[in-house]
C-alpha cells in the first residue's frame, strides 16, 4: 500500500448520500485521503446541491451525470464511466453503499480492474430476484473485499451465501448517524406551513416500478392511497417521473392530496417527524420512520429491513389492505414493538466503518475472528 492512500467513494442516488456523509465525515478525521465519485444516477442538479449540504458533503471530484435509463443502458454508461475515473485516479479502496445500479457498475469495474472494494450495507436480503435492487445486493456482496453489515440479520445471510467472515464487520447503520445530525435541524412546522398542510398529515412516498410502472398495479395503489386521504390529508413528494405515471393512474393533487416536487433531506425529514402516518415502497424510508416513531406502512410484499418490523414501527401491506392499515396506525399511534431501537443504532457506525476501512488501508488484520464481534462494534 503506497504511503498517503486514496479512498474514492461512488454515490449514486440520494439514499447513498446519506449513507456515505457519516463515513467521509470519519475518514476525514482519521486523515484518510478521499474523493467522491457523483455517478448522476438519480441527477438532478439542484437536488444534489441540497443533499451535498444538507449532510456536508465535499464536491465531487466527478460528475459523470449518467442520468436515467433502461437497467441495461444505465449499467453500461456507469460501467464505461466508472472504469475511465479509476484508471485516472488510482484508488487504493473504492467504497459503495446500498443497492442502486451504481453500485453494481463499480464493484464490476473494480472487480475486473483488480482494485480492492468495500459494500456498506452488506448483507440485506428481500430474498426475491425479481427486484433489481436484489440481484445487485448479492452480485456486489460476493465481489466486495470487505463488507459492513448493518444487522446481525445480514451477518447470517452472508454466512449462509458462503462468505468469508474475515471480510465481514457489524457496524450498525450509517444512515440513523445521518438522521442523528440532522435531529437538531428538524422542524416539522416551517415545512408544514409552506406546504400549507394541516397539523395532521400523512406522507407517502412512492417510487418502485413494481408499484409504478405496470398501470394495473398504479391503478390499485393509488386507489389505496386517495382512501387513506379520505382519512387523514396526504402530502406525496414525487419526482417527475413518477408523477406522470402516478397522475395517469388517477394521483393529482385535490382537498386532501398534495402533490409536491422532492424536498431535501432536512426538510423531507422534518416533514417526516411531523406526519402521523408514512407510507412507502422505499428501504430507507423504513429506517427513519423506526427512528423517529413514527408509524410506517410498506406497501411490499417483502423487505431487506425486517428489523424495521421486529424493533421498529414498519408493517407490511399490499394495497387492497392499506386502507384499513392505515385505520388501525392512526388509531394506534408509534408505539415500537420492542420499546427500543435497534442494535447499534447510535450514531456511531460511520466512525466504526472508518476505523476499519483505516486499519485495513494500513495492512492490519481485522478479522472478526482476530477483534472479536464486541471490538467491531465499540
Amino acid at each position: 500500500m503506497r504511503d498517503n492512500p486514496l479512498v474514492l467513494h461512488v454515490l449514486g442516488a440520494r439514499p447513498n448520500f446519506v449513507k456515505a456523509a457519516p463515513v467521509v465525515r470519519g475518514l476525514a478525521d482519521l486523515g484518510v485521503r478521499q474523493g467522491i465519485v457523483h455517478t448522476g444516477q438519480h441527477y438532478d442538479a439542484l437536488m444534489s446541491d441540497v443533499f451535498f449540504a444538507d449532510l456536508g458533503l465535499p464536491e465531487p471530484i466527478a460528475n459523470l451525470g449518467v442520468g436515467s435509463g433502461s437497467h441495461a443502458k444505465q449499467t453500461a454508461a456507469l460501467l464505461v464511466g466508472l472504469e475511465e475515473v479509476v484508471l485516472k485516479e488510482s484508488p487504493d479502496l473504492v467504497v459503495v453503499y446500498g443497492d442502486v445500479n451504481s453500485t453494481l457498475a463499480a464493484i464490476l469495474v473494480c472487480a475486473k480492474l483488480g482494485v480492492p472494494t468495500a459494500h456498506v450495507e452488506a448483507g440485506l436480503r428481500s430474498f426475491d430476484r425479481g427486484m433489481p435492487e436484489e440481484v445487485n445486493r448479492v452480485v456486489t456482496d460476493a465481489l466486495a473485499d470487505v463488507l459492513f453489515a448493518t444487522s446481525p440479520d445480514a451477518l447470517s445471510h452472508l454466512a449462509n451465501e458462503g462468505v468469508d467472515p474475515a471480510k465481514v464487520h457489524l457496524v450498525g447503520n450509517p444512515m440513523i448517524d445521518s438522521l442523528f445530525s440532522a435531529l437538531p435541524k428538524l422542524d416539522p412546522e416551517p415545512v408544514r406551513a409552506r406546504l400549507g398542510l394541516p397539523e395532521a398529515y400523512a406522507v407517502a412516498t412512492l417510487h418502485r416500478p413494481a408499484n409504478v410502472d405496470d398501470p394495473e398495479s398504479a391503478r390499485e395503489l393509488v386507489d389505496a392511497v386517495l382512501a387513506v386521504s379520505r382519512q387523514i390529508p396526504v402530502v406525496v413528494p414525487l419526482h417527475p417521473r413518477g408523477r406522470t405515471r402516478l397522475a395517469e393512474a388517477g394521483l393529482v393533487s385535490g382537498e386532501t392530496m398534495t402533490i409536491i416536487d422532492p424536498l431535501g433531506y432536512v426538510d423531507f425529514l422534518s416533514l417526516v417527524r411531523g406526519a402521523k402516518l408514512v407510507v412507502t415502497d422505499s428501504g430507507g424510508v423504513q429506517e427513519e420512520t423506526t427512528m423517529l416513531g413514527v408509524p410506517c406502512l410498506t406497501v411490499r410484499p417483502n423487505t431487506e429491513r425486517p428489523i424495521t418490523i421486529t424493533h421498529g414501527t414498519n408493517r407490511l401491506v399490499t394495497p387492497a389492505l392499506l386502507p384499513a392499515a392505515a385505520e388501525k396506525a392512526l388509531a394506534d399511534g408509534a408505539a415500537t414493538p420492542s420499546g427500543e431501537l435497534p442494535p447499534l443504532w447510535d450514531g456511531a457506525a460511520g466512525p466504526r466503518i472508518a476505523r476499519v476501512i483505516a486499519s485495513w488501508l494500513k495492512g492490519d488484520n481485522l478479522s472478526p475472528a482476530a477483534q472479536g464481534v464486541p471490538q467491531q462494534m465499540g
